[in-house]
C-alpha cells in the first residue's frame, strides 16, 4: 500500500510542476481539464491517484506527454514548455515574441562565428 501513496505523491508532485510551469493556477487547470479544483488539489498533493482520462486531459492542455507526469521525463532544453507557452500568446505577441527570438538566434549565431 505504501508503494501506492508514494506513487500517488510523485504524479501529483509533476502535475503542480508541469501546472506552474505553465503559468496556470489550479482552478484555470481544472476548469480545463473538466475537474473541481478540489479535486486537482488532492491530485496534486498525493491524497489520491488519477484516472487515465484525466492523466490525458492533462497532457493535451499542457501540451506534454504522460512521460513528463509519470517518469518526470525533463530536457535540459524544454521545448515543449516554450512551445506552449507561445502557443497562448496573442497574434500580435506572437509576432513580437518571433521577431525578439529572430534576434537572438542572430546573436547567437554571431557570437560562434
Amino acid at each position: 500500500m505504501n508503494g501506492k501513496k508514494e506513487i500517488h505523491a510523485e504524479v501529483g508532485a509533476n502535475i503542480k510542476r508541469e501546472r506552474e510551469k505553465a503559468g496556470l493556477t489550479q482552478e484555470q487547470l481544472s476548469e480545463m481539464i473538466g475537474i473541481g479544483p478540489k479535486s486537482l488539489s488532492a491530485i496534486e498533493r498525493g491524497i489520491v491517484g488519477i484516472s487515465l482520462t484525466t492523466l490525458k486531459k492533462i497532457c493535451t492542455v499542457l501540451a506534454i506527454s504522460a512521460d513528463s507526469i509519470l517518469f518526470a521525463d525533463t530536457s535540459e532544453n524544454d521545448v515543449q514548455d516554450l512551445a506552449l507557452r507561445l502557443k497562448r500568446l496573442t497574434p500580435e505577441q506572437y509576432e513580437i515574441a518571433k521577431a525578439i527570438f529572430s534576434h537572438l538566434l542572430e546573436a547567437f549565431a554571431l557570437e560562434q562565428k
